[in-house]
Formats: structure tokens, C-alpha cells, sequence
């Protein structure tokens, strides 16, 4: 199956043209193995605004916004090869210098690899639910995690979440109020009326309930975000929860992945 025919398979047609083959860029960057932080100037090549996708998957909101936002740079860290090939792929036929792709785990990343106050947005779509009770321990939102983003973020930052998995959801709204001002955003995003991911298009097509939040980072001393994070319970909800609905819980691509979320 050639690229193109792949790219046709993911989705409605991403935003933007194919240029030239001349003008195309090189939007892969590695993390190295030091486990030292990332040096966004390094990457960028300037000190602008950051965006952070969590998981990113196959790139679809990033593309998006860097090619309506380039005054911001945009960065996605993904554990699934295929997926971050086609992301990476389509930001580089596009021409867009302010997006990169890293593999990795996006977990890891922003507890331990992206310095501290030095993004402005954080999202985290569709992360994967995981159903069997011995795989919880992989959910992607913990609160390490939420401790990692609202370090990770400058004052004034926002976390931006959405999941079709009413457990996860009634997780996020349990915990991520202890260090986000949490604003539940209803209906689609106006920058993308079908849906910014490959997941939520799918699942809107299934007739699921996407929820959708936007937590501006709260003004806390260390000690009390700590706090709060410790107090947090861990993510041992049921993902098979009544109602999420029988397709949902099916078996998705991609097994190999550990916290970054079903492919987008």
C-alpha cells in the first residue's frame, strides 16, 4: 500500500497542500538517551510559544495548528512508530519548520524531559482507556503526569483534554481540578468542526460522547501542587464502565503502544 493510499485510509483530507518536493522540511528530532531536558531554542532555532501534544499520534491537530499558528511552535512526542512517520511526513510536505516530532513516551517526556514553565499548552487526546485490569498501571493520566504538565507549563498555561471513555472522564474531572481551573468545553472545537483527531472522528461516527476540557494551571507553591498530587487517587477505574458501548471496547491497532494513546 503506497503513502498516499495510507494517508487516504486516516481520515478526511488533512488541512494544508503538498508542496513541492524542494520546499519540503525535516521535522524529525530525537530526544537522545542522557534523559536530559529538552533545549527548545535548540529544536526551533527561537523562543516563541509552545504546544505540546501528548501522544499525538498520526499528527492531525498539530498540523492544524502550526499552519494557522505560526507564531507557535508545536511539538508532538509519540510512542507508535507508523503513526509518527505519517505525522511527520505530512508536517514535512507542508513546509512547516515550527512542528516537530519526537518518538517517545510522552509520559516520560513531560515528567522528566520538558523544563519547567517552558510550554503554554498541553493536550492530551483519546488517551488508550486500557480495559484489562493488569494493564491500569499504563493509563497515561496519573498524577505524576498532571503534576508533570502543570510544572511543565507557564503561569497562564492551559491543559487541553478529551476522551470518549466516560471513565476516564469522570478521572480527569475528579483530579485534574486539584491543580487546573477546569473548563468544560461543550459541543466540537471551533478550529475543527469534524473533530481535531482521527480518534474523535471516528468515535463521533460511532455516536459516542466526546468530552472536552480546557484547565488553566492554577498559582500554587510547589509544595501544595505536591500535595495535591499525592492525594490524588490513582487511575483504577472500570474503562468498561456501563454505557461507553460495546464498539468502543473493542480491541484497537497498535497493541505496542504504552501510554500515548490509541493512534489519531
Amino acid at each position: 500500500m503506497s503513502r498516499l493510499d495510507r494517508d487516504r485510509r486516516s481520515g478526511p483530507p488533512f488541512p494544508g497542500l503538498v508542496l513541492p518536493r524542494e520546499q519540503w522540511t525535516r521535522t524529525r528530532v530525537g530526544l537522545g538517551r542522557d534523559q536530559r531536558p529538552v533545549e527548545w531554542t535548540a529544536i526551533f532555532g527561537r523562543d516563541a510559544r509552545r504546544v505540546v501534544d501528548l501522544g499525538c499520534g498520526n499528527g492531525r491537530y498539530l498540523v492544524a495548528s502550526a499552519l494557522t499558528r505560526s507564531d507557535h511552535d508545536h511539538f508532538g512526542v509519540e510512542l507508535v512508530p507508523p503513526a509518527l512517520r505519517l505525522g511527520s511526513l505530512r508536517a514535512g510536505q507542508r513546509g512547516l519548520t515550527n512542528l516537530k516530532f519526537a518518538w517517545g513516551d510522552a509520559s516520560e517526556f513531560i515528567v522528566a524531559r520538558c523544563p519547567r514553565g517552558s510550554i503554554h499548552e498541553a493536550h492530551l487526546y483519546h488517551p488508550q482507556p486500557y480495559y484489562e485490569r493488569s494493564q491500569r498501571d499504563r493509563r497515561q493520566l496519573t498524577p505524576q503526569t498532571l503534576l508533570g504538565i502543570w510544572r511543565s507549563l507557564a503561569p497562564g498555561g492551559v491543559f487541553v483534554f478529551q476522551t470518549d471513555n466516560p471513565a476516564y472522564w469522570e478521572y480527569a474531572c475528579r483530579t485534574a481540578p486539584l491543580l487546573f481551573e477546569w473548563r468544560v468545553h461543550v459541543g466540537p472545537w471551533p478550529d475543527a468542526p469534524a473533530g481535531r483527531t482521527l480518534r474523535e472522528i471516528k468515535a463521533r461516527e460511532q455516536g459516542l460522547r466526546i468530552e472536552r476540557a480546557l484547565g488553566v494551571r492554577l498559582e500554587l507553591e510547589d509544595s501544595q501542587a505536591q500535595q495535591r498530587a499525592e492525594s490524588m487517587p490513582a487511575p483504577e477505574f472500570d474503562a468498561n464502565k456501563e454505557g461507553y458501548g460495546e464498539r468502543a471496547a473493542q480491541p484497537r491497532k497498535f497493541k505496542r503502544r504504552r501510554r500515548g494513546g490509541p493512534r489519531r
